[in-house]
């Protein structure tokens, strides 16, 4: 008996990647990744604030929480990484990833500069911004009960950004039953991209991305430890590293005056040029 089969996967799921103007203000452009299950209101309180007076673009990716599951069945997902980074008219300027989202833009800019690319020229990047990164240097570091781990605290991690959206008056029941959605949302092939990405950190050409960075993490994060961001502060060849105290693995929500002051130093302190003034695409 014949049935139908799935198309075959190609890109991720063919989902759409959008890219809107949070906040002109006519100075440096920023362009806002956000990580797995969430959606560019995780900016909402950093476009609110100071932040260096940055010209702020948040970018709806296809692994956003409210998305089909269907981006995840393709097998390169940091295309929708550059799509999101060809759509900011002049340039991205700074490129602020979070998490998930910080795995996908090194490896899509290292894969361009081992091919002697230059993806920075390409896309107007001045300097990167990597929120809350997952990196380890050695495949021997990821031992078999990392697997086990990892599961539980995604689960954990997706209750704490509904906590720190939501704020504390949510029922915690409640919570932790919206963040099993999420899960079962997100799916195995959707986990399972993530934790495919980070295996394969240990080969992410960092010696190859010059341009300045600031590695940025909570102090108090259980998922993406502080640890690897300092690894990777340590091997990007122009990076310095920042932790936010009193904030988790959301310092961008949890903790936003730091985390935009913290933004707003490095912008000053890399002399971004001014950019042209730019419309928003109808």
């Amino acid at each position: 008996m014949s049935r139908d089969r799935p198309q075959a996967p190609g890109r991720p799921g063919g989902a759409a990647c959008t890219v809107q103007r949070k906040r002109p203000t006519g100075g440096t452009r920023a362009l806002l990744l956000h990580g797995l299950a969430n959606s560019s209101s995780v900016w909402d309180e950093l476009t609110g604030s100071e932040a260096g007076g940055l010209d702020m673009w948040a970018a709806e990716l296809p692994w956003g929480g409210g998305q089909s599951p269907a981006w995840a069945y393709g097998q390169d997902a940091s295309r929708a990484v550059a799509d999101a980074l060809g759509q900011v008219p002049g340039g991205a300027g700074i490129v602020v990833a979070h998490s998930f989202s910080t795995v996908l833009l090194l490896d899509l800019l290292g894969e361009e500069l081992a091919r002697d690319g230059d993806p920075f020229a390409r896309h107007g990047i001045e300097g990167l911004v990597l929120v809350s990164p997952f990196y380890r240097r050695d495949p021997e570091s990821f031992e078999y009960g990392v697997v086990g781990d990892m599961l539980e605290n995604f689960r954990r991690t997706m209750e704490e950004g509904i906590r720190v959206m939501a704020g504390p008056r949510l029922d915690p029941a409640l919570r932790r039953d919206m963040a099993q959605r999420v899960c079962e949302r997100v799916g195995p092939y959707g986990y399972l991209s993530f934790f495919r990405s980070y295996l394969r950190t240990p080969w992410l050409r960092t010696d190859l991305i010059t341009v300045p960075s600031l590695v940025i993490g909570g102090e108090d994060d259980f998922t993406a430890v502080p640890a690897e961001s300092t690894a990777l502060a340590a091997d990007l060849p122009d990076a310095r590293c920042r932790f936010i105290p009193g904030a988790g693995h959301f310092p961008m929500v949890e903790q936003v005056d730091a985390f935009s002051a913290a933004l707003g130093e490095f912008v000053d302190s890399i002399g971004c040029p001014v950019p042209a003034v730019v419309d928003q695409p109808a």
